[in-house]
């Protein structure tokens, strides 16, 4: 009983906030206002390249580089509040980070190996730290309202955007999981990795021996080989362009819900872009992890396989 007095009170004014916000919206304001241009905030204008901030020595700082930075800093400051001064006990912001932490790396653990985990867990970590954060910290309210305007009040540029919004960013992440992929694959099978795309030791040895068939089954292995190495610089785009469409689909859609109806019915949407943000922190992590034991434990079985055959 008790519960339910305290409950409808907040129903009744969240209903009210919810009405309040559809009749003052472009809806309400088309019905009694005569246009939904007169609505209570200006029409949202979406901008898919980032805007120049200032400039620093004649490198233009955008708005998206600004959040970057700001990113970073947040994340080096909570972790380093959180580790600075380590003890025995933790407390409460050092727990926390501890958790944080031993959870990321039993996931990757638990994919690769305790052999492969550590080698991969400072950049992947990385990553999905820098890409959480970044989505989080764009939903605070001064991403959206502080900016500048024109003698029209149109938004000319947000001082904050989120940098999963510049396909920039993404593409940079996208090269640096690539990178270290290869390099992974390369540490560990050292020369041999590159057999897996340059396949052309059947097409030699057919040509060597005059025989028609193997050279065939040869040229079959090599584009085999050709096809593997592009489906390698295609994880570029597919990493580049899913986190960026996410992020910039996030942006749209919180912009267009709140010009809609200004209260309560954009909170939800809210919790929603938090587990977005989270998501794509984690698939980008999980897709960069797999290919990572993909790299090191590449084909193994048909390497050996191979040099049986050569051998004999």
């Amino acid at each position: 009983m008790a519960q339910s007095k305290i409950l409808l009170p907040i129903l009744i004014v969240v209903g009210l906030l919810m009405l309040l916000g559809l009749v003052i919206g472009p809806v309400g304001s088309a019905l009694f206002q005569g246009g939904a241009d007169k609505a209570f905030l200006p029409i949202p204008e979406v901008h898919l390249a980032p805007q120049k901030i200032f400039d620093i020595a004649g490198f233009p700082v955008t708005n998206t580089l600004l959040s970057a930075w700001l990113t970073t800093i947040v994340v080096i400051a909570v972790f380093v509040g959180g580790t600075r001064k380590m003890k025995l006990i933790p407390t409460r912001f050092q727990n926390v980070v501890e958790i944080f932490i031993e959870a990321l790396y039993g996931f990757m653990a638990s994919v690769v190996g305790e052999k492969f985990a550590r080698s991969f867990f400072p950049i992947l970590a990385t990553i999905f730290i820098f890409v959480a954060f970044n989505a989080w910290m764009a939903l605070l309210p001064i991403y959206p309202t502080v900016g500048f305007m024109d003698e029209n009040n149109h938004v000319t540029a947000h001082l904050l955007r989120s940098a999963g919004t510049d396909v920039n960013m993404p593409l940079a992440l996208a090269i640096i999981s690539f990178v270290f992929v290869e390099f992974w694959g390369l540490k560990v099978h050292k020369a041999p990795y590159l057999k897996e795309f340059f396949r052309f030791g059947g097409i030699v040895r057919g040509i060597i021996k005059f025989k028609p068939g193997e050279i065939f089954y040869g040229a079959i292995d090599a584009f085999v080989g050709l096809l593997e190495l592009i489906s390698h610089f295609i994880r570029l785009l597919s990493f580049t362009f899913r986190l960026f469409g996410n992020m910039m689909a996030g942006e749209i859609v919180l912009f267009m819900v709140t010009f809609l109806m200004i209260f309560i019915a954009p909170l939800a949407f809210y919790f929603l872009e938090i587990l977005v943000g989270g998501v794509q922190a984690l698939i980008f992590t999980g897709l960069t992890l797999v290919f990572g034991l993909m790299a090191v434990a590449q084909h193994e079985e048909g390497h050996e396989d191979s040099a049986k055959a050569e051998a004999h």
